[in-house]
């Protein structure tokens, strides 16, 4: 096989993916940092390809500054959609597959059935909506491709709600947190895993899936189970949505069907809660 390309290196995802990847002893991945690797330079990207000749493309680069993405709205379509479609022109020349990580974002939210690969993608957002961009132009290159959707991404790695919540909860007796936006967290571990099993395994089940950890919760039960987990002791109080206004729209109801991804990938999907566990037992260390 092969090498494997990852972009966006440096990012939560990306240090992910080096850490399972050492854990399984995954060989010929070069990891790229956005210094190394920037997908908005074609002339890069052509000597990249070229050099590495790979059989798989990861895309963990993006713009996922979702309230600044309301102010700049031109970078974060130049990143999240034309970055896409330069890296998707290579992988049709190269015959590469790209796996392609996009975002629970790309769906309005208004419903209250978890969420199927098939049903209108309505963004609310411009971090949405160049997300969806990104998906849509892929396949006017290629047919050998990955779309994994995700929601709530954390991890031992970059920043993340888990890491904020920890921080604040050290200085404070009490925090507020949204009640009534539902989703699913998602342990960025096991999305590397996910898109290492992809790629052990050879699937040539090219598509769009859904993926994030098992079960349906709040941002304040999210906190709650992180301070709870962790034996930090942290009065939460949920409020709604409209008590912490920001830039940008969020989905209220974002949780996703895993379905596809299980049946067609083959891959194992942790309770959101199980996984938290492991992730602050890491931290504690």
């Amino acid at each position: 096989m092969g090498s494997i390309l990852v972009f966006g290196a440096s990012g939560q995802l990306g240090q992910c993916l080096a850490h399972v990847a050492r854990e399984r002893n995954t060989a010929g991945i070069v990891f790229l940092p956005e210094e190394e690797g920037n997908i908005l330079d074609t002339a890069g990207l052509a000597a990249i390809f070229a050099k590495h000749q790979p059989a798989y493309c990861i895309n963990c680069a993006a713009y996922t500054a979702v309230d600044k993405a309301e102010d700049e709205v031109e970078l974060a379509r130049k990143v999240n959609r034309d970055g896409v479609e330069n890296l998707s022109r290579l992988c049709a020349g190269h015959n590469t597959i790209l796996i392609q990580i996009s975002t629970d974002f790309v769906f309005a939210g208004t419903g209250n059935q978890p969420l199927l690969e098939t049903d209108e993608a309505a963004p609310i957002s411009v971090y949405g909506l160049t997300k969806l961009e990104g998906e849509q132009v892929i396949p006017a290159h290629t047919e050998r491709f990955f779309i994994l959707r995700t929601s709530w991404l954390y991890s031992e790695y970059a920043g993340n709600f888990v890491k904020t919540m920890l921080k604040l909860g050290r200085d404070r007796d009490e925090l507020r947190v949204i009640w009534d936006q539902l989703g699913t967290p998602t342990y960025a571990i096991d999305l590397a895993g996910c898109i290492l099993t992809i790629i052990e395994t050879g699937s040539q089940q090219f598509g769009t899936y859904h993926y994030s950890n098992e079960g349906v919760t709040s941002w304040y039960d999210f906190a709650t189970a992180i301070f709870e987990l962790s034996q930090t002791p942290v009065r939460t109080i949920p409020i709604r949505t409209a008590e912490y206004p920001t830039k940008a729209t969020r989905p209220p109801y974002s949780v996703m069907d895993k379905t596809k991804a299980k049946t067609q990938l083959g891959v194992a999907i942790p309770h959101w809660r199980s996984s938290l566990q492991v992730c602050i037992s890491c931290l504690a260390g």
